[in-house]
């Protein structure tokens, strides 16, 4: 519409022999450095007319950009359309920039995702297997990458995927939006991603990540597309984000098992912050299961819940090892709910015989405070491990309006806390005395997570024809 207007504007204007254009727009995004080099997909054969195959198109552009990492980085313009394209692998210093209008298409073509090894902290694929297909956006041992855009959208057509794993037809774990391994100094923002075949953003064994402004939408009962997933990575930002997802919203993981205790990579210093999410089967946050890494240094605030089965949920089980600690939810709202928070020490699915059942996880230090949740079914199910039982939990100033029920608001075994302000009254495991945890609870608003590199404004601007 807009440019029709200015069109007309410039037919009025003829008389007066004033020139006229096309307006530029710009738009500005976060990133380590600005790039010195932009190009667009159609100049290296792209075409967007959603039945194209562009995979070769995308990594030509993609490789010839390369040549600029020592220059200051190459960005890839994707112009309106619908541009159809397999698994592609991005390069250090480098932008993946979506016009609004533009529409990444994953092709419906298991061909077009090539098999690759099982992340080794993980040991097999989730879904089976010893091998699983590509992200559609792949990265290995990249600095400062970026993907963004004016909110374009990136679409893995998941549908088949999910179709063929209800129907056990899957030989291999299914394929991500978008995976980055060993990487650092990333940013994901200002994009809708949908329809994935499994998980939507997976940065795994990386650290200093923004992910922001980001929109995430799966049909409500589609299995495993979680929406933001770190696993094993440190100094994370998640920050004004939209997610509705047939699974965890945010879920954060290091490993399974024996794999992921012989890795030894925990997830530690992350920031959530002003994030909205719907998941009517799975948690708004979720913490494991798979945390054989150990997870710690979580910090999350102003998050809101609407119709979903858990808030927090913390998983794991004997066999998965290491720790969950050290985890501060504050002000948190939540609206038609099965329950407000869960915790499973029995969380049990393994990816093999060979995991050690003496490998207990230790769960401690949980702060959650100023949380109001309405239309609640269970306020908490709460169960640690017999053998060693989660403790130090805190609920400071929480009120939750139950919803009509026969279910007792809480149910609580194995676990050892502190509560002051709840409502309605939580069961007689959260009222003790935390045993050195005191000075914990008192000082879990005042917790801070260092943030590491900082991100500069940079802009992308089109020109005027």
């Amino acid at each position: 519409m807009l440019q029709v207007l200015l069109l007309l504007g410039c037919l009025l204007l003829l008389g007066a022999k004033v020139e006229c254009r096309k307006s530029k727009w710009s738009w500005s995004y976060s990133a380590v450095s600005c790039r010195a080099k932009s190009v667009s997909i159609a100049e290296y054969g792209g075409v967007g007319d959603g039945s194209t195959v562009n995979t070769k198109a995308f990594q030509k552009a993609i490789d010839y950009l390369s040549g600029f990492s020592e220059k200051g980085g190459g960005q890839l313009y994707i112009p309106p359309g619908k541009w159809l394209t397999g698994s592609f692998n991005v390069t250090s210093h480098f932008t993946l920039f979506l016009h609004k209008d533009a529409v990444i298409l994953g092709s419906e073509d298991p061909e077009e995702w090539p098999l690759i090894p099982p992340l080794p902290s993980y040991g097999i694929g989730r879904d089976g297997g010893n091998l699983r297909y590509s992200s559609l956006i792949n990265g290995y041992n990249l600095t400062d990458v970026v993907i963004t855009g004016d909110n374009g959208t990136i679409d893995g057509q998941g549908a088949i995927w999910w179709e063929k794993f209800h129907k056990k037809k899957l030989k291999y774990t299914r394929g991500y939006m978008v995976e980055l391994i060993h990487s650092k100094d990333l940013v994901i923002s200002n994009l809708t991603f949908q329809n994935s075949p499994a998980w939507n953003l997976h940065p795994v064994y990386s650290s200093n990540i923004l992910i922001q402004h980001v929109t995430i939408l799966a049909p409500l009962r589609s299995p495993n597309t979680d929406g933001i997933d770190p696993d094993s990575c440190s100094y994370v930002r998640i920050e004004d984000c939209y997610v509705e997802s047939g699974d965890d919203i945010v879920a954060i993981k290091s490993g399974w098992d024996e794999y992921g205790i012989a890795y030894g990579m925990p997830s530690q210093h992350i920031v959530i912050r002003r994030l909205v999410g719907v998941s009517p089967t799975s948690a708004i946050i979720a913490l494991g299961s798979e945390m054989s890494g150990g997870i710690q240094d979580v910090r999350a605030e102003d998050i809101h819940a609407i119709n979903s089965e858990t808030g927090i949920r913390i998983k794991t089980s004997p066999g998965r090892g290491n720790f969950v600690r050290d985890i501060y939810v504050n002000r948190m709202t939540m609206v038609n709910m099965k329950w407000a928070f869960t915790m499973t020490g029995s969380y049990g699915a393994h990816p093999d015989n060979k995991y050690d059942p003496n490998a207990i996880p230790v769960v401690e230090r949980i702060s959650y405070s100023n949380i109001i949740a309405t239309n609640v079914s269970t306020a908490g199910k709460l169960d640690g491990i017999q053998k060693a039982p989660f403790k130090d939990i805190c609920l400071t100033n929480v009120t939750i309006t139950m919803a009509k029920t026969k279910h007792a608001p809480w149910n609580c075994t194995s676990i050892q806390g502190f509560s002051i302000s709840v409502s309605p009254e939580p069961c007689g495991l959260l009222q003790e005395q935390p045993s050195g945890g005191d000075a914990f609870c008192s000082r879990s608003h005042e917790f801070e997570i260092p943030e590491q590199t900082k991100f500069k404004k940079c802009s992308y601007s089109s020109s005027p024809l």
